[in-house]
């Protein structure tokens, strides 16, 4: 059986839901494939609301369960009872690692993909980082710069809703800002000290996607505002966060132009050599394991950095024997994630008499600081920081040995404030980063497993230890006491920002996708996720796999109403 559509979008998460959104919009006939489960807005999101007491562990999952089905994906922070089921079961979803570099992938399988599970962090690249690469010679020439996808940048925030503060940062390019969310009394003196003792370093409220002044854009969707209830990893019923389910795909189904089908794994893309153009895909559904094709004039591949890897490789054909759109050999390399689990917490001394209400999405952020207009440093790059200052709470006293009332009594009393700041720092792309597939070992559905090889470079361990040390110091000098830092990142993966695997490029030659994330070798397939990235910056990438898409799909659309597509 065929079907034919005028687009073909291959996942439905980050940038799949705004391909479709932006196609269907646009007037195209376009087709949804998620290989996961359906997810329903609201009606799925089974962990919304459940206090702690609802829950047999309180929203800790059982360890045995976890132990014996999640060994990789307990290691992630959002693990929970809460949302365990936004999380795949590693026992279903194999992959091979060498033993001296393992490397944690976590993911999701489902409707929505890892829109739904993401930590809302949102900020532009700026030239710094578009112009890296080139300056000192560590991947591919980005063939864009910040003016080429600054409008697209605003188009993303403004119909996402991200909150931030305009600071005038050019490492750090302002954007279409909601009203920023506020910060404590700590932070806000924080902020002051760091003016007061840098030069080069700001500290502001970080940039995320939470409404907190919905415009009509947003609640025509039924978007309203952020609740601060800091249950976003389990769904948000008022589409208060960006996601495909609270947005790009209520969107594209108000058009009447999009057909969803999940459950259907993509095999390969399919290849007409006459023509040199993608014809279709060919589809696994995961529940019968009937296999059929699809076709569509144009393909976009959403399906994340490994998803999409995956499908790539495994299409080979005469004319690709080492993967579709490879002639570079540059599909599988330069994989990156972030440099991250690394940083320090300290005690604010004062403020005894202040406290907050309530919770909020996001804490404060720092901006780069490092190598900014030349080198300082013993390694190219940098990083920034997300953090947050509290009170110890109860919790504080879960350990603490005592019995009677006085022992009681301590648990009312707030304990000091504290600062945390915790490091994000850019990976170079190196081609011995690599993903290819098992030469033996399936999957259930037959398909070959991902083999991840990855592992830091001596640039990226020179600045895990600068991350390390200036963490410390600058809370030293802030005037933190009892000051403690961290490094516990050893394994790459658990930032959840894989990228570079089939990179964009100028040349050819040494990079899959030219300019509007087109494949060189194939001109009607895209491909904006994350392996689209020629480099990672340090800045929280989705807002990029955004605007990329948006910007690329406005491409394509010209390109079919010219018939060159």
């Amino acid at each position: 059986m065929s079907e034919e559509f005028e687009v073909i979008v291959v996942g439905s998460g980050m940038s799949g839901g705004w391909a479709a959104k932006e196609f269907t919009e646009k007037g195209f006939k376009t087709l949804l494939l998620e290989r996961g489960r359906p997810v329903e807005h609201g009606a799925d999101y089974i962990g919304e609301g459940l206090d702690p007491w609802d829950m047999k562990f309180r929203d800790k999952v059982d360890r045995k369960l976890a132990d014996r089905d999640y060994p990789i994906q307990k290691q992630c922070y959002a693990f929970k009872e809460s949302t365990k089921h936004f999380f795949v079961k590693d026992t279903d979803y194999p992959y091979e690692t060498p033993k001296e570099n393992p490397f944690l992938w976590i993911r999701g399988d489902h409707l929505g993909g890892r829109s739904l599970q993401w930590h809302r962090q949102s900020y532009r690249l700026g030239d710094l980082d578009f112009e890296a690469n080139k300056k000192d010679g560590h991947g591919t020439d980005w063939p864009i710069r910040y003016k080429d996808i600054a409008k697209w940048y605003d188009h993303v925030e403004v119909f996402a809703g991200i909150s931030g503060s305009i600071e005038g940062l050019p490492q750090l390019p302002d954007g279409q800002f909601l009203p920023p969310i506020e910060m404590n009394c700590v932070e806000k003196e924080l902020q002051g000290k760091f003016k007061e003792t840098y030069e080069d370093r700001r500290l502001i409220i970080g940039r995320c996607a939470h409404l907190t002044a919905p415009q009509k854009v947003h609640t025509d969707l039924g978007r309203g505002t952020c609740q601060s209830r800091n249950q976003c990893q389990r769904g948000c019923s008022f589409g208060a966060y960006f996601s495909s389910q609270s947005a790009t795909l209520p969107a594209a189904e108000r058009t009447g132009n999009l057909t969803t089908v999940t459950h259907a794994i993509v095999e390969r893309v399919l290849y007409d050599a006459k023509s040199r153009k993608a014809t279709g895909v060919r589809v696994i559904d995961a529940q019968t394991k009937e296999v059929r094709d699809y076709r569509a004039r144009v393909i976009f591949l959403c399906a994340s950095t490994f998803g999409t890897t995956q499908i790539l490789l495994n299409s080979t054909s005469e004319a690709f024997p080492r993967g579709f759109a490879n002639s570079s050999d540059a599909v599988g390399r330069y994989l990156m994630d972030h440099l991250c689990a690394i940083g320090a917490v300290g005690e604010y001394p004062g403020f005894e008499d202040h406290y907050y209400l309530g919770r909020r999405p996001t804490g404060i952020y720092i901006p780069r600081f490092k190598n900014l207009r030349a080198q300082t440093e013993d390694y190219v790059r940098g990083f920034g920081y997300q953090g947050d200052a509290w009170r110890d709470s109860w919790r504080a006293g879960l350990a603490r040995p005592g019995f009677g009332a006085d022992f009681k009594e301590s648990f009312k009393t707030p304990g000091p404030w504290k600062f945390a700041l915790e490091a994000y720092g850019e990976m170079l792309p190196r081609a011995d980063n690599r993903v290819t597939l098992h030469p033996t070992k399936t999957d259930k559905f037959g398909l070959p497993q991902l083999h991840i090889d990855c592992s830091y470079g001596e640039n990226d361990k020179k600045m895990q230890k600068d991350m390390l040390t200036t963490t410390v110091d600058m809370l030293k000098e802030l005037g933190l006491q009892n000051v403690k830092g961290y490094s516990d990142n050893e394994i790459p993966g658990l930032a959840i920002h894989e990228m570079g695997t089939a990179r964009m490029g100028r040349d050819p030659r040494t990079s899959v996708l030219n300019g509007y994330n087109q494949c060189h070798d194939v001109d009607n397939v895209f491909i904006t996720d994350g392996s689209a990235m020629a480099s990672s910056a340090c800045q929280n990438p989705s807002l990029t796999y955004m605007a990329l898409t948006a910007r690329a799909v406005d491409y394509a659309s010209r390109q079919m109403q010219a018939n060159l597509l």
